[in-house]
């Protein structure tokens, strides 16, 4: 007989705290600016569970809300970051995150 299994929220904040961590501990280690962007953009979405899984539990929509302000935002981000880091590698092909002192001027 298989046991019925029901997913709490504890389980979805159990996984975006994991995430979270991951994406801060990926931010904090490593110099590659490509993958400090994509741990910053692993911690929006630990975020965004969150914000869901609360809404979810709570029976309110304004988490739902705010995870579709959060997504705007993210994507600005992205147009925005991922622009000035293509054009930093594109002249330095070994551009690292203590490289940035090259922007100023």
């Amino acid at each position: 007989m298989i046991a019925a299994f029901t997913i709490t929220p504890s389980f979805y904040l159990i996984l975006a705290a994991i995430l979270f961590s991951i994406g801060a501990v990926g931010l904090l280690v490593r110099r590659n600016v490509i993958v400090m962007f994509m741990c910053v953009e692993l911690m929006l979405n630990a975020v965004n569970l969150t914000f869901v899984s609360f809404a979810k539990a709570l029976n309110d929509v304004g988490g739902q809300v705010l995870v579709f302000f959060t997504l705007v935002v993210a994507a600005a981000e992205v147009a925005v970051g991922l622009g000035i880091i293509v054009a930093i590698f594109r002249r330095r092909r070994d551009a690292t995150a203590d490289d940035l002192r090259t922007l100023e001027g």
